[in-house]
């Protein structure tokens, strides 16, 4: 391993978790590793990097990685210059620390997981069975096609989301991250409803919500998110992912808002939705619909239900009003990095029989899209031993009107 520009082989002094709380999640994992016949599993995802080791850079544009074995510690796996990083983040000693040099960048004629697979080989694993995240935005296919070629007697698998699923319950230490990061939503959501006003260029009010993101709440400063502000009005809003540009805000118009407060990579998306002026008839309908859904729906999660029926409390509650929404209506959550706050595991969708247990947590987020215009109010929302979800967020669920 490579442990140049770092002194001894301490690991870092200033990590987010425990250490007994990184010897709970390693061992979940190999736990997992070990029902599927896997004796190494390289981990991409840099949430599941983050959550294994505690390393938190901005450095996932480039390969880099976790090598997670049975017997061993984990290495961290990446480019040269952010070793440097993973010294001063991972838990594990310097010498866990693999980097490879420049050469490998951008390059047409070498690939960094030549490297990979040269570690791997001398880890006694170039005939062994290797788990792989092939369905992961970090993962390219140009990275399994060398590895391939470079390993040609190990067995390469799909081991998409066998960290993610490790994930689903969370801690008490994780529980507390979230809690914070709902704090800073709440921060957020109050700062847009004082501030939107016809004639406010949105641009204007992004800069404020990024502000009140970064600088966080009471005693939590504020991470980014993985997804920046999402704020379409009229029209616009027909589309949920749309995010600003810099028209005014003007009257006669909803817009929802769809932010989330993040604090050390763990989030609370939060949404509300703001009409300047006086709503119409159908949107407020649409509004009481929605609301008696999302409490019917807070009913539903309770642990030992399943994930469906969550989706199907919902549901059946918009179609009585004659509102027909298909597909999912939130998806569990906890800590990420761009380009997504979703864990990419249980769904709220009619058809997932994921049994839910306490410390699950989802963003219940029902959002309406019609054909011109758009309504989200949701929740980020915690499994409890007993009784309905608990809401992370405290604000009155219901369309803000500024007149």
């Amino acid at each position: 391993m490579d442990d140049a520009g770092r002194g001894g082989n301490m690991p870092a002094a200033d990590l987010p978790f425990s250490r007994a709380e990184y010897a709970r999640r390693l061992a979940l994992v190999r736990t997992a590793m070990a029902e599927r016949g896997i004796g190494a599993l390289f981990v991409e995802d840099p949430s599941n990097m983050a959550w294994l080791t505690g390393y938190d850079g901005w450095s996932f544009y480039v390969h880099q990685g976790v090598i997670v074995l049975h017997d061993a510690d984990p290495i961290w796996w990446g480019r040269r210059q952010d070793a440097n990083g993973a010294w001063r983040t991972v838990w594990m000693a310097s010498d866990r620390v693999a980097g490879y040099d420049d050469r490998y960048i951008q390059s047409p004629v070498r690939h960094a997981m030549q490297d990979l697979a040269a570690i791997l080989r001398d880890l006694g694993h170039g005939a062994g069975r290797i788990g792989l995240e092939l369905e992961n935005y970090y993962f390219s296919a140009k990275a399994y096609l060398v590895l391939r070629q470079e390993l040609p007697d190990a067995e390469l698998v799909d081991a998409t989301a066998l960290v993610n699923w490790q994930r689903g319950v969370k801690s008490a230490e994780e529980i507390a991250f979230m809690r914070k990061a709902a704090r800073i939503s709440e921060k957020i959501v109050d700062g847009i409803v004082a501030r939107v006003e016809p004639g406010l260029r949105k641009n204007e009010l992004v800069g404020e919500i990024l502000r009140d993101a970064a600088r966080g709440a009471e005693d939590a400063w504020g991470d980014y998110a993985a997804i920046v502000p999402l704020l379409p009005s009229g029209a616009d809003a027909a589309a949920p992912h749309l995010t600003w540009d810099g028209r005014p805000f003007e009257k006669g118009q909803a817009t929802f808002f769809e932010i989330a407060g993040c604090y050390r990579r763990y989030h609370a998306p939060f949404c509300r939705t703001v009409f300047l002026g006086k709503p119409p008839q159908d949107l407020l309908d649409a509004e009481k619909a929605l609301v008696e859904g999302l409490e019917a729906g807070l009913d539903a999660a309770r642990a030992g239900n399943r994930a469906g029926q969550v989706a199907d409390a919902l549901f059946s509650s918009l179609e009585k009003a004659g509102i027909r929404k298909e597909g999912r209506c939130g998806y569990a959550i906890g800590m990420s990095y761009p380009p997504d706050w979703g864990e990419r595991t249980v769904s709220l969708r009619r058809d997932d029989e994921t049994e839910l247990r306490p410390g699950m947590a989802f963003h219940f987020m029902p959002g309406l899209w019609m054909a011109d215009w758009g309504l989200e109010i949701t929740e980020p929302i915690l499994i409890r031993e007993s009784g309905p979800a608990e809401c992370l967020c405290d604000r009155p669920r219901r369309l803000i009107v500024k007149d």
